[in-house]
């Protein structure tokens, strides 16, 4: 049997062979991982097609491979002698408890359990006779990393050199592909846009006062779901860009393509690097919707498991640099998008309000846009339009 790389989409030419987790002669079973596959996008797991064992590998890591190519040759019911056989004496009782402890869980989950260092007899497992998901593995991880910092995998940093002069030392690690498409994207941003910023400043109390009026009563409504401050953003970019067409809009060489749909993208900060999932359709979806979608997207690319469907396309994108404290910034169009929103920390101000000094909780705001396509005039109202929405939620909600 003939083990291919996945079909890649249009937009994505190749791929590299990130890592083998079987070797050639180790039995597997069916939908246990091979491979993974890291585009510039995501990383795709190849799984094996049934029970057997790996005949030979064709594609060693490292290997720049093109769409559907042949990685390897895989022999179905294969290497299963090299299986541990099973226990038939008192003295391996033990040992076979422990692999039927391990066998609860999915080839998939215990293979990210195994990526993150999370004790998976730990997890507690939501499926079938309490089977370990994925989704539970994802859900220890996301504990564990808010129980404490993340720190770059120990495995990476000792498979790189490491040149020592002295007491000052230097190491060389390989960008990878992900990184190195952020670094080509970012770059073809700069020299292809006449890229401008504006900015403006939001009073964030309206929306923190209806969050702590409806919180408890909209998560028991939306089975848990908490209402966040992203949610508002994502609905009053949506009803400006309704307003504002070209802010919508994106180049394709000589003509203005108009988008009949709104599909935001929200930035996600990982530690393999930025990714912006999708948000298709937001103007049809609710606020708790949004949220989800948020949320599910947030978990997904921290586990590196984002489809290429949820990256591709977009017409608008927001970026929270304000989750790290960032106080403002300049946020770089994400091609062939026209305009970008830059969210930032919320600061306690003094303002001026009806002629008196108060204290507000305020934020700044930015646009960064491609003045090809997009007037400063239209941009600084653009701004204006989710500043107005923001200060006053009810007209999100009533679309005005």
């Amino acid at each position: 049997m003939e083990i291919k790389a996945p079909k890649f989409p249009e937009s994505i030419s190749e791929g590299t062979v990130a890592q083998w987790h079987v070797s050639v002669g180790q039995h597997v079973a069916r939908d246990e991982l091979l491979v993974d596959v890291e585009t510039d996008k995501v990383t795709i797991e190849v799984v094996a097609p049934a029970d057997g064992a790996l005949s030979e590998i064709l594609q060693a890591e490292g290997a720049v491979i093109e769409s559907e190519q042949l990685l390897a040759l895989f022999e179905e019911g294969a290497g299963e002698a090299a299986a541990p056989a099973m226990a038939t004496t008192t003295t391996e009782t033990a040992p076979a408890q422990a692999d039927a402890g391990e066998s609860s869980a999915s080839p998939a989950a215990r293979k990210l359990a195994d990526e993150q260092g999370i004790d998976i007899n730990s997890v507690v497992g939501s499926g079938k006779s309490g089977r370990i998901t994925k989704e539970d593995v994802v859900q220890a991880v996301e504990n564990k990393q808010a129980a404490a910092p993340a720190k770059q995998p120990a495995a990476a940093i000792a498979a790189e050199p490491v040149i020592a002069q002295g007491d000052r030392v230097d190491q060389r690690v390989p960008m990878t592909r992900l990184r190195a498409s952020i670094a080509t994207r970012l770059v073809e941003a700069q020299q292809n846009a006449a890229m401008l910023t504006t900015f403006n400043e939001v009073d964030m109390a309206p929306i923190k006062a209806m969050r702590k009026r409806y919180q408890e009563d909209f998560q028991a409504a939306h089975n848990g779901t908490k209402l966040g401050f992203m949610s508002f953003f994502v609905r009053a970019c949506v009803e400006a860009l309704k307003k504002f067409p070209a802010v919508n809009a994106s180049i394709d060489g000589n003509d203005i393509v108009y988008h009949g749909y709104y599909d935001i993208g929200v930035a996600v900060s990982t530690e393999r690097g930025l990714v912006v999932p999708n948000i298709r359709d937001a103007d049809a979806l609710s606020l708790a919707q949004i949220e989800d979608r948020i949320g599910e997207y947030g978990t997904k690319a921290r586990a590196g498991k984002l489809g290429f469907d949820e990256l591709l396309g977009g017409t608008f994108s927001i970026s929270n640099g304000g989750i790290f404290g960032s106080m403002l910034s300049t946020p770089i169009l994400n091609p062939p998008q026209t305009a970008i929103l830059g969210m930032h920390n919320i600061i306690d101000r003094a303002v001026v309000v009806d002629g008196e000094i108060v204290i507000r909780p305020m934020m700044y705001l930015a646009l960064s846009y491609d003045h090809r396509l997009i007037d400063g005039r239209e941009a600084v109202q653009f701004l204006v339009a989710i500043k107005s929405l923001l200060e006053d939620p009810a007209r999100i909600l009533l679309e005005i």
